[in-house]
């Protein structure tokens, strides 16, 4: 549960400090963004487990965001924060794709609380074998194939292979890596991560012709969704 990938977008930038600081506390990776328009960037490079989405933002709203994700068919979980408590505005936000609602002023502990239980919703949906091409991870026994062969990692290895399948075809963060896979900042991990990445790709993915694993320069890596 702890290694949610979160994103709050919340236009109080000390509500959004605040959030994300305790958010963070809690165990979970959390990015922020002040705008609908900065989360869309962050959305698109997908590796989110749920969004935090405030509908009174500044320029195009949450509702605006959460319709626009809908209909591109994007079903990541959203929690709905916002001041507004009518029973309309409650009701607009689930009818455009919402999954909980939150009203402000609210007591972080039930932010918390209904953060896990969409968390767990969301697991329990998701198949817990990944496959990409002939790769195959079962992320219940955490074990990895390549056909019949069975694939020694590391449990490192394991997470960022993990992260990128879950991802497949989406462009993942150096920033996200090193978020969920060593719960720290990118700019103390920058060799580290490139070291694990070409380890992995030695492991799952010999063949210097066409390489699963695609560098994305100046931005992260994706694995090929074959």
């Amino acid at each position: 549960m702890n290694a949610l990938r979160i994103l709050v977008v919340e236009d109080e930038v000390r509500l959004l400090e605040s959030i994300r600081q305790g958010l963070s506390e809690e165990g979970f990776a959390v990015e922020a963004a002040e705008s609908a328009e900065a989360a869309e960037k962050i959305i698109a490079a997908g590796a989110l487990d749920l969004i935090v989405l405030d509908l009174q933002l500044p320029g195009k709203s949450g509702i605006e965001l959460l319709r626009e994700m809908r209909a591109a068919k994007n079903h990541t979980p959203v929690l709905i924060l916002t001041a507004r408590g009518s029973l309309e505005d409650r009701v607009a936000g689930l009818d455009s794709g919402g999954d909980d609602y939150l009203t402000k002023p609210f007591a972080f502990a039930e932010l918390v609380a209904r953060v896990k239980a969409l968390g767990r919703r969301r697991s329990q949906t998701a198949s817990p074998i990944l496959k990409v091409g002939d790769l195959e991870f079962d992320t219940i026994k955490r074990r990895v194939r390549i056909g019949e062969h069975v694939v020694a990692l590391s449990p490192k290895e394991k997470m960022l292979l993990e992260l990128l399948m879950r991802n497949a075809g989406q462009v993942v963060t150096r920033d996200m890596i090193a978020e969920t896979v060593w719960d720290s900042d990118y700019k103390a991990l920058t060799n580290l991560i490139e070291v694990f990445v070409n380890r992995l790709r030695q492991k799952i993915d010999p063949r210097s012709d066409r390489s699963l694993i695609v560098t994305v320069r100046g931005v992260g890596y994706t694995i090929r969704a074959e």
